[in-house]
């Protein structure tokens, strides 16, 4: 059975105009059921990571200083959202799903998270509204554990995944790829194993073009494991996205990664990354065609 873990049990408490789209995440859960992509029983509540696991990727003290609510003005305003212990809560899940995802697929061969894709954080500091990094934590903890030999992390949201690649940069097991914005945040990249950087307004067919060599290279690095960030912010009609990528091209590019890991025989989970288009209703849409191109996935190979 297909799985999508989630984390929108709990509630976040933002302040009025805040302009992350928190209600997103709630909004994509009851989407997939509404429009018969997952059943309720595939989507299970996410467990929360433990000190230790996050360890494996981040500072302790920095972990500490988030968990306990004593991180500095300068600190808090970089992740972009206000401390709260339903925040903390909310983070723990958030990157205990993309954990939980991972184990799941390395059973059946895809799983998912309705959140996670939290690749702006680095070991010792937050930012983009990421204060823990899902993808490098699922990472280090399974080949810690001796599950993964090579991983494999696909990052093709619309900003560059410059805390993945600071984290996991000297990691040899780990390769990194990350297609995003040229122009867009974050302004200082850090070099990943693989950098495309995409001029604004760059559609359809430009990105397709891109991506082909890009996934092959990442193929041809051997994981046994793919962490797939899916962002959907390169969506034309998003505000922070200045790409020109339609529903059509980013089903596309869902398509290919998922494909390419299926013929290779590669487990792979897929993440949600960011997404701000307005109205939130297209951002929504974005993320279940994703899970739509998941499940035919799941499916025709005849996964349990």
């Amino acid at each position: 059975m297909l799985v999508a873990f989630t984390s929108d049990h709990h509630e976040v408490p933002l302040p009025p105009g805040h302009r992350f789209p928190m209600e997103k995440y709630r909004l994509l859960r009851e989407a997939l059921i509404a429009e018969g992509v997952l059943g309720a029983a595939q989507i299970v509540p996410s467990p929360l990571a433990t000190v230790d696991e996050l360890c494996c990727a981040h500072e302790r003290a920095w972990v500490e200083a988030f968990l306990s609510g004593e991180l500095s003005p300068s600190a808090i305003r970089a992740i972009g959202f206000p401390w709260s212990p339903q925040h903390v809560t909310r983070t723990l899940s958030a990157v205990g799903g993309t954990l939980a995802a991972a184990r799941r697929a390395l059973a059946v061969g895809l799983a998912g998270n309705l959140a996670g894709g939290t690749h702006h954080a680095a070991r010792d500091k937050g930012a983009g509204y990421c204060v823990f990094n899902d993808l490098a934590v699922a990472a280090r903890v399974l080949h810690a554990e001796g599950r993964v030999e090579r991983v494999a992390i696909v990052d093709l949201d619309v900003h560059q995944g410059d805390g993945t690649a600071a984290i996991l940069g000297a990691d040899p097991w780990a390769w990194t790829l990350s297609l995003h914005g040229e122009k867009n945040f974050p302004f200082r990249k850090v070099p990943g194993s693989r950098d495309v950087g995409l001029p604004d307004g760059l559609d359809d067919e430009g990105f397709l073009a891109a991506l082909e060599p890009a996934l092959e290279e990442a193929m041809a690095f051997g994981p046994d494991l793919i962490l797939y960030q899916g962002g959907v912010d390169g969506l034309h009609c998003d505000r922070l996205g200045r790409l020109g990528i339609r529903h059509e091209g980013l089903m596309a590019r869902d398509a290919r990664v998922i494909g390419a890991a299926r013929a290779a025989g590669v487990p792979l989970v897929a993440t949600l990354g960011g997404g701000y288009a307005e109205p939130i209703s297209e951002t929504v849409k974005a993320h279940v065609n994703t899970w739509r191109v998941l499940t035919r996935a799941f499916e025709n190979a005849d996964l349990r």
